[in-house]
């Protein structure tokens, strides 16, 4: 019996099959913004936190540079915030030990702020691996006012 279609069901339903299994491989989220690092020359984590940064699907690129307090004050990092490493990406100042997951959300998110910080070098966060990991905060700063953006052990939110 003829229907008039052109298909009979058996190619119908392969052809919704082939549809759904290319739109599932063929859309990707956007790639992430490039990352610019700057660190002390004699930093060892830096790397271990870029690493971190490339494992979680973001591009970096680090360079060192003397003295981080010029390219701190530039970018108007709080001195009571500062790291070890001090980085760029997408309008926003990462500085410190900050997880991939809390950039990823503060991208996401883009709130009026001028970035993210965890201050000093907790046991435990990205790029200082070893030994029993510390509870921290990653703080949201910018426009003189700062806020806890999340509670952290290790890499996880808490």
């Amino acid at each position: 019996m003829t229907t008039g279609s052109i298909f009979d069901r058996r190619q119908l339903f392969g052809v919704i099959a082939s549809g759904a299994a290319v739109l599932a491989t063929g859309v990707r989220a956007a790639p992430l913004p490039h990352v610019l690092v700057f660190r002390n020359p004699g930093c060892g984590c830096c790397h271990k936190w870029a690493d971190h940064l490339i494992a979680n699907g973001f591009d970096v690129t680090v360079r060192d540079a003397p003295s981080l307090k010029p390219i701190r004050d530039a970018l108007g990092v709080p001195e009571a915030l500062a790291g070890c490493h001090t980085a760029q990406i997408g309008g926003y100042v990462i500085e410190g030990h900050v997880p991939a997951s809390a950039i990823k959300r503060l991208l996401a998110e883009k709130p009026a702020a001028l970035g993210l910080a965890v201050p000093g070098m907790p046991i435990g966060s990205p790029g200082m691996e070893g030994g029993e990991p510390e509870t921290y905060d990653v703080i949201l700063f910018g426009a003189g006012a700062q806020r806890s953006y999340g509670r952290y052990r290790g890499d996880t939110a808490i």
